[in-house]
C-alpha cells in the first residue's frame, strides 16, 4: 500500500519516548506493535505530538529509521524546517531512512508577511523534494495558516499529496476541500473534528490519540456515517481530547500510554513539562472509561 493509498484512513503521530533523556529504541518499538495491533493505517514520526522541535537531525533520523523498521505501513515523517534548503534536507534524510512521504510546515517565528511569500516557500520545496510532500496546517504553533488559495494552487503540484489540518477550524478545513481536487487528501488532525470532517468529505485523519486507542479511532473512521462514528466521536475521542487539551498533547498523550503500559515512562523534553499527579489521574480515569467496554 502507498502512502497515498494509506493516508485515506487513520494515520498516527507516533510520540518519541525517551528513557532518561534518552530516545527509548526498544519502548518505541512496543508503541509501533501496539498500533499495528490497532488496525492503524500509516504513522507518521517527529511531528508535532513526536516532539520534533526537542530532536537533534541524527536523533530524527534514529526515529525515522526505527519507524520504518519496526512498521507495516506506510510511514510519512516529519520534515519541518524554516528554511528552503533545511526542509529539502530534512526531506532528503528522510528519504534516506526509508520513509514514504514527509510532512512539512511553513516557515515559523520569522512568517510571511503576505500568503504569497508561503506559497514561494512551498513552491521551491516541493520542486526539489525527493519524496511525496503532506503539508501542515497547524497555526497555533507557526502563527499563521497556509491560506485555502495557496494550498488549492499548490495542490496541483505533483510532489503535493495533501494536507493535514490542525487548525480546529472547520470552516477552513471545508473551503480547502472545496478548492482541491478530489486526489489531494484534505486530513482532519484535530481529533475533536475527526467524524464531523468525515462525514463533510475528509478523507481520513492523522489524530494524537490513535496512540492511545488506535481501534476507536480506526472503528470511527469505518464508521462515520453511521450512529457507532457518532457515539465514538461523542462517548469516546472527544472526552480524551477534552482531557489532554489543558496538557499539550505530547505530555498528555505519553501519560496516557504509560497509563495504559504501552510505554514505560511519560518523560518529555524541555521546554514540554510531564502532566502532573492531578493532571495523570483525570487522564486516566479518562482512559479507563474509553477502554472499559474492552473493544479499545
Amino acid at each position: 500500500m502507498d502512502s497515498s493509498t494509506a493516508l485515506r484512513g487513520i494515520t498516527c503521530p507516533t510520540v518519541t519516548p525517551f528513557d532518561d533523556g534518552s530516545i527509548d529504541v526498544d519502548a518505541l518499538g512496543d508503541l509501533l506493535e501496539h498500533l499495528h495491533d490497532g488496525g492503524i493505517d500509516a504513522v507518521f514520526p517527529c511531528g508535532t505530538t513526536g516532539e520534533f522541535p526537542s530532536l537533534t537531525a541524527d536523533e530524527r533520523q534514529r526515529v525515522i529509521e526505527t519507524t520504518v523498521d519496526h512498521a507495516d505501513v506506510p510511514v510519512v515523517a516529519g520534515a519541518a524546517a524554516t528554511s528552503i534548503v533545511e526542509t529539502i534536507t530534512a526531506i532528503d534524510r528522510a528519504a534516506a531512512a526509508g520513509a514514504d512521504a514527509a510532512a512539512i510546515v511553513t516557515p515559523y517565528f520569522t512568517t510571511a508577511n503576505d500568503p504569497s511569500g508561503n506559497r514561494r516557500f512551498l513552491e521551491a520545496v516541493l520542486n526539489d523534494a525527493s519524496i511525496p510532500v503532506l503539508l501542515y496546517n497547524i497555526p497555533q504553533c507557526t502563527g499563521h495558516r497556509i491560506e485555502p488559495e495557496t494550498v488549492a494552487t499548490i495542490a496541483g503540484h505533483d510532489r503535493a499529496i495533501g494536507i493535514k489540518d490542525s487548525s480546529g477550524d472547520l470552516a477552513y478545513f471545508l473551503s480547502v476541500l472545496r478548492q482541491t481536487p478530489d486526489e489531494f487528501l484534505c486530513l482532519q488532525g484535530y481529533d475533536a473534528l475527526l467524524v464531523p470532517a468525515l462525514r463533510m468529505g475528509a478523507d481520513g485523519g492523522i489524530n494524537a490519540l490513535s496512540n492511545v486507542v488506535p481501534r476507536a479511532l480506526c472503528e470511527a473512521f469505518d464508521r462515520a456515517t453511521d450512529e457507532c462514528g457518532r457515539e465514538l466521536q461523542e462517548h469516546v475521542i472527544t472526552p480524551l481530547f477534552e482531557a489532554c487539551t489543558t496538557h499539550d498533547f505530547a505530555p498528555a498523550t505519553k501519560s496516557a500510554l504509560a497509563h495504559r503500559g504501552i510505554i514505560p515512562s511519560d518523560d518529555v523534553r524541555p521546554p514540554l513539562v510531564a502532566v502532573d499527579d492531578a493532571g495523570a489521574a483525570a487522564i486516566g480515569d479518562t482512559v479507563d472509561a474509553a477502554v472499559s467496554s474492552d473493544s479499545f
